[in-house]
C-alpha cells in the first residue's frame, strides 16, 4: 500500500545537522523513529524529529546511543505514527535483543482510517529492521514469547486504564499522608483472560516510571497518565520499596525473566510467598499475582517448607498459630498492596478459603479499592465464553440450542489421537498449541523418563518432563500440561483432556468428582491442623476450578476430550459446536 523509507544516521551532531539540512520530511511530517546502542533502544513519534533528535541528546538515560533510524511514508499521519511506534515497542521488548528506554504510558490501540492496510506496511517495516539486525526473531515468534505476553508494554482496555489511574492516584495520595486510612488493600478481580497480571505489571512500570522520570523530560500529551509525571510524585515515589509476589514457580520465573529485561522493574523483586515472608523488610507497596493461590495453614510439600510456615509466623507475629495465612504474611510485610485475583481460579483446598477472598472483597469495596475487570483479552469467544464454562462444569447449561461464540475454534473429540494431530499441526502452523490435562493419572516419569504416564485409545503420552516455562520447551507439543504449569499463561489452542476425576452420574443428573481417580495429593488432602476433612462435593469445587482454567487458555481455540463417557455424552449435547465443520 505504501512506499516507505528508512533513513539512517550517526545519533551525533553532526548526524543531526545532516537532517536537519535536508529539511522536508526530517522537520514538518510525521515520522516514526528509533535510536539505539549494542544493547538499548527507544523508539518514539515526532513531527519535527530533527527537533526531538536535540531533545534527546540533553536526556541522560540517552547517553551512550549511537545510531538514529527513521521511517518515513509520504502516506503516514500521526494516528498511523502513534500505532506503529507502539507496535514497535511491543515488538522490541517481546523480542528480547534489547533493552526497551521507552515508558509504557505511551502505547496505544486506537482505531483509524484503514488501519488494517497500515498494519500490513508494518510487518514489512519490521522485516526490513529486522534484516538490519534490530530484531532477532520473527513477529509470531515473538508474539508467542513470554517476554511479549508478560511485557508492561501494553495498550490497556478502558477498565484496565481505570482501575491504573485511580490506583496510581490513590497509591500517590496515600504516600503524600502516611496516616491516611484510605491505604491498606486493593483488589483487582476479573476472571479469566482479563488481564489482572497486566494490570499489575504495567502498574509497576508505570511507577517505576515516575520515580526515575527527570525535569529534562517531557510526558507523551498522548498518554493518559502524562499528568503523573511531576516533580511532586517523582519526590513521593523516591527510595520506595516495591516487590511482586507469584505463589507459582513456573509463573514466577517467568515474570522473572522479563523484569530482568526492562529498565525499571529490575529494580522490583519478584518473590514468592516464603520468600517475603523470610525477608526482614516492610515493603512499601506488595502487588501479589494469582492471590487465590495463596496458602492457608496446611501440609507442606516439604518438610523445609512446613519448618518455614512456622518460623514465619513467630517472626513476624511472635508466636505461631494455625490460623495465620500466607495473606497475613503479605499484609505484616506490606504498608500497602494489590492483590489481584479470582476465586474461581483456586484449585487446592490449600488455597485461601473462598470465604477469605470474599471477605477481601467486600473490604476493598466498602473502601473503594475494589477494581472489577470485565473486558476479555484472551479468549476470542469473549466473556460469553468464560461464563459459559464455568455454568457447564457447574451444570446448570441446558441443550446447545443456538448458542455460538463467533469463529473460536471449539471442537468436542472422540478419539485422542486426532486431538493431538491437530494439536501439532496447529502448533506448526501458528505455535503455542498444547495438550492440557486433569491430574487423574499418576505421575510415573517424575522416577522413571522410560515410563508413560497416560495412556487413551491406544496413544501414550507424558506429563510435562519440566515444571518451568513448559510451555515454550523442547519437546512440550508431545507432553501434557497440568493446571500448575499453565495456570496464569496463555495459549493459542488447548487440547483439554477431561479426565475420570469428572464424571457424570446419569442416577442424580449431575457432574460428580471421582475421588479414586484424582491423582494430586495435595489436592485432596484433609487439613487436620485446621481439623478440616474435604468431602467430595468440596474438592468437586476445586477441580471444577482447574478444567475451568484449562479450558480457558486457547486464545483461539480450545478441543475437549472427554473420558467418561456419561460425562462426554452430557457435555456433547451443551457445547455449541455446531459452527464448525471439522468435528470428529
Amino acid at each position: 500500500m505504501t512506499d516507505f523509507r528508512i533513513e539512517h544516521a550517526r545519533f551525533s551532531r553532526d548526524g543531526i545537522a545532516q537532517w536537519t539540512a535536508l529539511g522536508g520530511r526530517f522537520g514538518n511530517w510525521p515520522v516514526v523513529y528509533a535510536l539505539n546502542d549494542d544493547r538499548r533502544v527507544y523508539v518514539g513519534e515526532s513531527r519535527d524529529v530533527t527537533k526531538r533528535m536535540k531533545q534527546h541528546r540533553e536526556a541522560a538515560a540517552k547517553s551512550g546511543l549511537h545510531t538514529m533510524r527513521v521511517v518515513i511514508d509520504e502516506t503516514f499521519n500521526k494516528s498511523v505514527c502513534l500505532d506503529l511506534e507502539s507496535h514497535l515497542i511491543r515488538w522490541l521488548s517481546g523480542d528480547g535483543e534489547y533493552q526497551v528506554l521507552n515508558r509504557n504510558s505511551g502505547i496505544v490501540d486506537a482505531d483509524y482510517y484503514d488501519r488494517v492496510a497500515y498494519r500490513q506496511t508494518f510487518e514489512e517495516i519490521f522485516e526490513r529492521l529486522r534484516e538490519e539486525n534490530l530484531f532477532s526473531r520473527s513477529i509470531p515468534e515473538i508474539e508467542n514469547s513470554d517476554l511479549f505476553k508478560l511485557s508492561p508494554y501494553k495498550s490497556l482496555t478502558e477498565d484496565q486504564a481505570i482501575a491504573v489511574e485511580d490506583i496510581v492516584e490513590g497509591l500517590l495520595d496515600d504516600f503524600a499522608s502516611p496516616e491516611s486510612p484510605n491505604g491498606g488493600t486493593i483488589v483487582v478481580q476479573g476472571s479469566a483472560g482479563t488481564g489482572k497480571t497486566v494490570v499489575g505489571i504495567y502498574l509497576l512500570k508505570l511507577l517505576q516510571d515516575i520515580a526515575e522520570s527527570r525535569d529534562t523530560d517531557e510526558p507523551d500529551p498522548d498518554s493518559m497518565f502524562s499528568e503523573f509525571f511531576v516533580v511532586e510524585n517523582r519526590a513521593l515515589l523516591e527510595g520506595v520499596a516495591i516487590a511482586m509476589v507469584v505463589p507459582q514457580q513456573s509463573l514466577r520465573r517467568s515474570v522473572q525473566k522479563v523484569f530482568r529485561k526492562t529498565p525499571g522493574l529490575q529494580q522490583v523483586e519478584v518473590l514468592s510467598p516464603i520468600q517475603l515472608g523470610r525477608r526482614n523488610q516492610v515493603y512499601d507497596l506488595v502487588v501479589v499475582d494469582e492471590a487465590h493461590r495463596l496458602n492457608q495453614r496446611a501440609n507442606q510439600s516439604s518438610p523445609a517448607q512446613n519448618r518455614f510456615f512456622s518460623d514465619i509466623n513467630i517472626a513476624l507475629f511472635g508466636h505461631d498459630e494455625d490460623s495465620f495465612t500466607q495473606l497475613d504474611w503479605v499484609i505484616a510485610r506490606s504498608r500497602h498492596r494489590i492483590l489481584l485475583l479470582d476465586e474461581h481460579q483456586s484449585v487446592r483446598p490449600a488455597d485461601l478459603p473462598a470465604s477469605t477472598i470474599r471477605r477481601l472483597i467486600e473490604g476493598a469495596a466498602a473502601a473503594y479499592r475494589h477494581y472489577p475487570l470485565t473486558s476479555q483479552m484472551r479468549v476470542q469467544g469473549g466473556e460469553d465464553y468464560i461464563a459459559y464454562v464455568r455454568d457447564l462444569l457447574a451444570g446448570n447449561t441446558p441443550s446447545r440450542g443456538t448458542r455460538s461464540f463467533g469463529s473460536y475454534d471449539l471442537r468436542f473429540f472422540d478419539d485422542i489421537g486426532e486431538m493431538h494431530a491437530e494439536i501439532r499441526r496447529l502448533d506448526d502452523e501458528v505455535g503455542l498449541a498444547r495438550l492440557v490435562a486433569g491430574f487423574a493419572w499418576d505421575w510415573k516419569t517424575k522416577t522413571d523418563r522410560t515410563a508413560y504416564d497416560i495412556e487413551l485409545d491406544g496413544v501414550q503420552l507424558r506429563w510435562n518432563q519440566t515444571d518451568k516455562d513448559w510451555i515454550n520447551s523442547e519437546g512440550a507439543v508431545d507432553e501434557v500440561g497440568s493446571i500448575h504449569t499453565v495456570q496464569g499463561y496463555d495459549l493459542n489452542y488447548a487440547g483439554v483432556i477431561i479426565g475420570p476425576d469428572l464424571r457424570y452420574d446419569i442416577d442424580l443428573k449431575r457432574i460428580v468428582f471421582d475421588r479414586a481417580s484424582y491423582r494430586d495429593k495435595k489436592g485432596k488432602e484433609n487439613n487436620p491442623r485446621l481439623g478440616i476433612v474435604y468431602t467430595d462435593d468440596d474438592l468437586l469445587r476445586y477441580v471444577r476450578n482447574i478444567y475451568s482454567v484449562l479450558l480457558t487458555r486457547g486464545m483461539r481455540g480450545t478441543f475437549v476430550y472427554v473420558c467418561d463417557p456419561a460425562l462426554r455424552e452430557y457435555l456433547r449435547e451443551r457445547l455449541p459446536l455446531e459452527q464448525n465443520t471439522s468435528l470428529v
